[in-house]
């Protein structure tokens, strides 16, 4: 089985997901800057959400250049984290409907670290089939960025009941360092 189905596959689901978060956009009712103050959080809450999906989709585009066949544990770990991935539009509404209120600033944390739980997860999974040796393997290392994500949203899902701002800092926190692409993956695919 080769990579181009999943990768086919993944790359439709993400842009579905986008999609629906755009359309969960609502026109403001006025002409003024005042009728758009009130979407700032919705807005806001929006372009988190979709810079992560890029960064997912990005990072997904890069890691499945080095592998070089698939199974069905690929295939399932894919869906494990297409799964958390269709879940943004909801806790993206929800937070931004909310004003980024305690709980559904936490239930945005939540739904990220099992994002990222899950890319490790598929990682994992494509490194366990194609051997400790493999370009995957090679090129993610100690991959301090993978395993400091997951301790960076748990600390914004705590702060999001003492603090929000604090939370969505440490959100804003982990898209900022994924932001740049993986220049492991691209120097491992020269």
């Amino acid at each position: 089985m080769t990579r181009s189905r999943l990768e086919a596959f993944s790359d439709a689901v993400i842009a579905i997901i986008i999609t629906i978060m755009v359309l969960e956009l609502s026109v403001p009712h006025g002409t003024d800057w005042e009728a758009l103050r009130g979407l700032a959080p919705i807005f806001l809450a929006y372009v988190l959400s979709f810079v992560n999906l890029g960064i997912y989709w990005n990072n997904h585009h890069h890691m499945l250049h080095l592998v070089h066949r698939t199974n069905g544990k690929i295939l399932w770990a894919n869906l494990h984290l297409l799964f958390w991935l269709s879940l943004f539009p909801f806790a993206t509404a929800w937070m931004g409907e909310n004003d980024f209120a305690e709980l559904p600033t936490a239930f945005y944390g939540i739904v990220s670290i099992l994002a990222a739980v899950a890319y490790y997860i598929l990682q994992l999974t494509i490194i366990r089939d194609q051997g400790p040796s493999s370009e995957l393997a090679a090129a993610l290392g100690r991959d301090l960025k993978g395993k400091l994500s997951p301790l960076l949203y748990a600390a914004g899902i705590a702060f999001a009941f003492v603090g929000r701002w604090i939370s969505l800092g440490l959100y804003v926190l982990v898209a900022m360092m994924w932001l740049i692409p993986d220049r492991r993956i691209e120097s491992t695919l020269r």
